[in-house]
């Protein structure tokens, strides 16, 4: 059998550098899990809102029908 070498010094520095940038790749994608995450939140809270809204208009507006006059700004 034959015994492993030592690798390189040039092997050793491009090893090191490789862990470097995982390291940063690592570090980057926990950052955007935790974007993705805080802008799902606002969504979501944002959706219902929306969905509050839309009922808030619908219970005023009830079931009497509108005229398109009613929906011209005021400077018509």
């Amino acid at each position: 059998m034959t015994e492993p070498t030592a690798p390189a010094p040039q092997d050793d520095t491009r090893l090191t550098a490789l862990e470097i940038k995982a390291s940063f790749a690592e570090d980057l994608l926990d950052k955007l899990d935790q974007t993705i995450i805080r802008q799902q939140t606002q969504i979501d809270a944002l959706i219902s809102e929306v969905l509050h809204l839309r009922q808030q208009i619908g219970n005023a507006q009830g079931d009497t029908p509108r005229s398109l006059r009613d929906e011209l700004p005021p400077h018509y």
